[in-house]
């Protein structure tokens, strides 16, 4: 398999992470357990935006994409345009990394209101 494709897949796998730690807290709603999987993935997420710590799947497709010695194809200009934002500052991560952090916390106390509601109508009154 060549090393772009390789560079390709880790960077549709690294869009996908960003989407889970951004709005896995919805999983959620479908299944008891996804935090256990997104609690993680979004604390990863708002270390490496904080810290600018570096993540390694942009390592390894850094490496890939070096070792492929091929030009920018079409995965890399649309999906690398999302995943890092040209022009992206300290200042902008940080705030990122704050935004994901509070994106969270809303849809976390949303999808919890949602539950309570939900079992409050199938509960039967006590009257």
């Amino acid at each position: 398999m060549p090393f772009g494709l390789l560079a390709d897949l880790v960077l549709a796998l690294h869009a996908a992470y960003i989407a889970f730690a951004a709005l896995g807290a919805l999983a959620w709603l479908r299944w008891r357990w996804a935090p256990l999987l997104h609690l993680p993935a979004l604390a990863w997420g708002a270390f490496v935006e904080l810290a600018g710590a570096p993540c390694p799947l942009t390592s390894l497709e850094d490496a890939l994409r070096g070792a492929s010695g091929t030009p920018r194809g079409f995965v890399d200009r649309t999906l690398g345009a999302l995943v890092y934002p040209p022009g992206l500052t300290v200042s902008a991560e940080h705030a990122l990394g704050w935004g994901l952090l509070a994106l969270n916390l809303g849809l976390y106390a949303l999808v919890a209101w949602r539950r309570s509601r939900s079992r409050a109508i199938r509960r039967p009154s006590a009257r």
